[in-house]
């Protein structure tokens, strides 16, 4: 095994051993409910939250254990519409008007996001380790800087965002590293313990009153004159709704929802327990760090602040620990090199879905499934809150996000929903960042 890897190893989430070992006692699937809602991540906790507190029952299918995809693989970078707009060309004439308009409205409508998650974790008294502790966005060239610059007026405007430039001669004052051109600072942003965040929902579902039913998988959709029947692996179940909150592992369960969305890998590891002093220095404010190149990093400390957990895209495909961590350490040494003989406990992947205009989309199917997905990496705070304005919208509430519910959902002729194009455009990201950085 490569010398990074440290004896214990595990190809395993990190945030996965603050679990219990065991996985809670199987509920039984009901003959019937007010909502079905398949996805038992963020987005479909979230929902069925919201339809227990409107007096709606729902029961919560996960084809895995509940929480096994990205929900509880993400970085847990907690954002408030930030990072909406990165394809601003590819929404382009949109029918909702110009790309600037819907995206300067889908900010606006995502700032409740945050607050969304904050008043979840209060109110349910959940223990996931949040903190607001900003994030500091790196420049990998100084016309990222720039770019950066314009951004910070537009997120100040429109997600009260409290964001500021921070130059190069004072990067240090944000992480241990000359990498970076300056950077970007975004206070209103946090972080969270995603699996913690994730067990808190499922207990907070179950106290309103949902039905959470793991490895069970969804099969033939029926529509019925009073709703819906899913076929399931253990039995069929009826309801008034179905919501579909698969993100980045949607299947051929919706073909046409699949055919929406590019499912990428986004690969994470962690180190072994740092030197304390050593480990207080890297991220002088605690904040999320990321980057501004096309082949994306993202990192931050572990909640107690021994360890570094690091993620990027390695790899745009699935690969094993063995191919994508020693990838993500030499990323990480470029930017910290005193971290030179740090070892890996913990490597692992997940998906995120990204949509062909880079947006987030919630709405109804022709046929009148839910769904709520494409948030392009940045999903922990977006689908969280779109989820439960699904469970708004079916109570009959409010729309609290109108820019977002019912846009058009581009696809591309002959495409399926397999990414066969994904190496192909990773190496010609890599090839870009290596032109943007040489010539800098």
């Amino acid at each position: 095994m490569n010398a990074i890897f440290h004896p214990d190893f595990k190809a395993l989430p990190y945030w996965w051993d603050a679990l219990p070992a065991e996985e809670d006692p199987q509920e039984d699937l009901p003959a019937r409910a007010d909502v079905v809602i398949v996805g038992g991540g963020l987005t479909g906790l979230n929902c069925a939250i919201e339809l227990g507190r409107g007096g709606a029952k729902a029961v919560v299918l996960d084809a895995e254990k509940l929480g096994y995809g990205a929900s509880t693989r993400n970085g847990g970078g907690v954002s408030g519409g930030n990072s909406i707009g990165k394809g601003l060309s590819g929404a382009k004439g949109r029918s909702a008007g110009s790309a600037d308009e819907l995206i300067n409205a889908m900010i606006g409508d995502a700032v409740d996001a945050l607050t969304h998650i904050e008043a979840v974790v209060a109110r349910e008294n959940i223990d996931c380790f949040y903190e607001r502790t900003g994030r500091f966005v790196g420049a990998f060239t100084p016309k990222h800087y720039e770019g950066m610059s314009a951004k910070t007026v537009q997120l100040n405007a429109l997600a009260e965002a409290d964001a500021y430039m921070v130059p190069r001669e004072r990067q240090r004052e944000e992480i241990a590293s000359d990498y970076y051109y300056g950077g970007m600072v975004i206070n209103r942003t946090g972080k969270i313990h995603p699996a913690l965040y994730h067990r808190g929902l499922m207990e907070a579902a179950r106290r309103h009153g949902a039905t959470l039913v793991g490895h069970t998988r969804a099969g033939k959709l029926t529509k019925l004159a009073s709703g819906w029947r899913v076929e399931t692996n253990r039995g069929p179940i009826e309801a008034r709704e179905v919501v579909i909150a698969t993100n980045g592992y949607t299947g051929g369960l919706t073909p046409d929802l699949k055919r929406r969305l590019i499912p990428v890998a986004s690969h994470i590891i962690a180190t072994e327990v740092l030197d304390p002093e050593l480990a207080a220095s890297l991220i002088p404010n605690r904040r999320t760090l990321a980057d501004s190149r096309r082949i994306l990093c993202y990192y931050r400390m572990s909640p107690d602040g021994t360890r570094v957990i690091f993620g990027g895209r390695a790899r745009f495909t699935q690969v094993t620990p063995d191919v994508a961590a020693p990838l993500l350490h030499d990323m990480m040494l470029l930017r910290w090199p005193q971290l030179k003989g740090v070892r890996v406990t913990h490597a692992w992947t997940g998906n995120v879905a990204f949509a062909f205009d880079y947006l987030p989309h919630m709405g109804q199917t022709e046929k009148g499934l839910h769904y709520a997905m494409g948030c392009n990496g940045s999903g922990v705070a977006i689908l969280s809150y779109l989820g439960a304005e699904i469970g708004k919208k079916i109570l009959g509430q409010t729309n609290s996000v109108p820019s977002f519910d019912g846009q058009e959902f581009p696809t591309r002729p002959f495409y399926t929903g397999n990414p066969w194009f994904l190496p192909a455009v990773g190496n010609w990201y890599r090839f870009r960042d290596w032109l943007d950085r040489t010539t800098a």
